[in-house]
């Protein structure tokens, strides 16, 4: 049986008892985008396939380092850190290329803990869409460095002076996709063989930075590759004896990268709703109030696309980010980039994304404004021309210029709320306010390069 064939239980069921398989290997992706997971014994799997299983809440509940929050609610020690019942999701069924004896399937938190998760939230922002009769398909394209490093060389050398597989600028080079052409051609049937296929494969302007275009999907479906995209190209570039980074900016010395986000929306018969040809540019009024919403909420729900300190340290001018919640028509200088087309390609590019999202939160905060924006009709501004970055925006435009003022702007959000959810949005805002307060307590080279003999 083929794993794009599994739908159903009796599906996952049917597979794993073709292929005799003695363990299944189950993940789920936590509040800051990073899979946890294990392997389950066939029986154990089996038998969770209808009634799920009890996955320990303590991933609800600590930050990227394995660190607990502080302030928490959902779980912590006054909780005993409990069990929260996941659910096995068949349909996302994938080989997994170095693991030929195992495959790999999704979970996802139900029961109380649904709440918190983030695949959870992107599925009920998604059944808001139905209930309007529209469904949203998405596509992320990512920027990621590759270093000739290992993560015991990269703490050796404390991250300073670290090798990238290639030198200098040279975007869009054949130069170098020709000499790392194993490479390429390995991440490229890779993704493919877990499905989570790209679209275009390029060097970016930097030393050792690439650029994969994900093929759009359902928007749901589409957050799943994005998520497992980034985690398995971490894992081929590990097995090759290099790294990845997907940080928003790793380096003083080089542009950020981004995680741009496209989205487009279909109406009940199928019919793209974005695209009116009587209109300038052939946005809709539902495309034009989709951005609208968009661009209203960008300020109050930043915090959950731009998810860690280091977010900020890309949103500043100069640096091929956006810096206020502008949009404009194919221009890439804007926050939202309107793309028109054919019915089939017409769309909104979510630019201020940066490559550290989590796919699910972030496609949820884009998807969800936008609708927010189609029931309230909201207009946007006339779309900006030239170079954004030049210009002056009115203040409500203006960005947080930290994690901790981004989160605080989440938290008093009566849209956010009414669109994620009080408790996912007070969970959410406390672990970027634990983020922002964990990085308080960290002394940069930069203020001792600056104080530490002068001051």
């Amino acid at each position: 049986m083929d794993v794009r064939a599994v739908k159903t239980a009796a599906d996952a069921r049917r597979i794993v008892e073709e292929r005799d398989l003695k363990y299944v290997k189950v993940g789920l992706f936590d509040a800051d985008g990073v899979m946890r997971g294990k392997y389950m014994a066939r029986e154990k799997f089996l038998s969770a396939l209808d009634g799920g299983f009890g996955f320990c809440d303590v991933v609800l509940g600590w930050d990227s380092n394995d660190q607990l929050y502080d302030s928490a609610e959902f779980t912590g020690w006054h909780t005993a850190f409990p069990d929260a019942q996941v659910r096995i999701l068949p349909e996302t069924c994938r080989e997994l290329p170095f693991e030929p004896e195992t495959l790999l399937f999704l979970v996802e938190f139900d029961g109380r803990a649904e709440a918190l998760c983030p695949r959870g939230l992107l599925r009920r922002v998604l059944a808001r869409a139905e209930s309007m009769g529209l469904t949203a398909s998405a596509a992320c394209e990512f920027e990621f460095f590759l270093f000739e490093e290992t993560p015991h060389s990269v703490r050796a050398k404390n991250y300073r002076d670290l090798a990238n597989i290639t030198p200098g600028f040279y975007g869009y080079s054949m130069l170098r996709n020709s000499v790392h052409a194993e490479f390429y051609a390995e991440l490229l049937e890779f993704c493919r063989a877990m499905d989570m296929p790209i679209e275009g494969l390029h060097t970016e302007t930097g030393p050792g930075v690439l650029e994969a275009a994900l093929v759009h999907d359902e928007a749901l479906a589409a957050a799943d590759k994005a998520a497992l995209f980034k985690t398995f190209t971490k894992v081929l570039a590990q097995r090759l004896g290099w790294m990845a980074t997907f940080m928003a900016r790793w380096s003083p010395d080089w542009p950020g990268q981004s995680g741009h986000i496209h989205v487009s929306l279909k109406g009940r018969d199928g019919e793209a709703v974005f695209h009116d040809p009587s209109k300038p540019s052939n946005i809709s009024d539902t495309m034009r109030w989709f951005i609208g919403g968009q661009q209203a909420l960008m300020p109050e729900i930043l915090a959950m696309v731009a998810s860690t300190v280091n977010s900020y340290s890309r949103l500043v001018p100069g640096f091929w980010a956006p810096t206020s919640a502008t949009w404009g028509i194919e221009n890439r200088t804007c926050a939202l980039r309107a793309i028109p087309g054919s019915p089939k390609a017409q769309r909104v590019e979510y630019r201020i994304a940066a490559a550290d999202i989590n796919p699910y939160i972030a496609v949820a905060a884009a998807i969800g404004s936008g609708l927010w924006g189609i029931e309230q009709r909201v207009e946007p501004t006339a779309p900006l021309e030239g170079n954004a970055y030049a210009r002056k925006t009115p203040a409500k435009q203006g960005l947080p210029a930290t994690l901790h003022e981004a989160a605080g702007r989440l938290r008093k959000s009566k849209a956010a709320r009414e669109l994620f959810g009080d408790a996912f949005v007070e969970h959410f805002a406390q672990s970027r306010e634990w983020e922002e307060r964990e990085f308080r307590r960290a002394i940069t080279d930069w203020e001792l390069q600056r104080y530490f003999e002068i001051i």
